[in-house]
């Protein structure tokens, strides 16, 4: 059974990294999705789909499944570039301003 470990990345939602500092343990599906005909939803005979893990290390993750015999596959993360500009928010808002306030 084939899982993904990776570290999830923020939303385009929130401003903050909660729920970003875990790393997750993914089953991937067996069995390819399915369309009730009486009702129109999706349906998956694979329960293993729906169970999503969370470790702290990526080592804690990588030793439960070695445990379990879970081939996983490690997705590492992309680093953020930080975007930090001189002067910061409070430039807005400075008594010393050299150029007009255009806003």
């Amino acid at each position: 059974m084939p899982a993904r470990i990776y570290k999830p990345a923020k939303t385009a939602t929130q401003s903050g990294t909660a729920r970003t500092r875990q790393w997750v343990l993914d089953f991937t599906a067996d069995a390819a999705r399915e369309v009730d005909p009486l009702m129109g939803w999706t349906s998956s005979d694979d329960t293993q789909a729906q169970v999503r893990l969370r470790f702290d290390t990526k080592e804690a993750a990588l030793d439960y499944a070695k445990e379990k015999g879970i081939t996983a596959t490690v997705v590492e993360p992309q680093g953020r570039k930080v975007n930090v500009r001189p002067g910061g928010y409070g430039e807005n808002f400075a008594t010393n301003r050299r150029t007009t306030w255009t806003h």
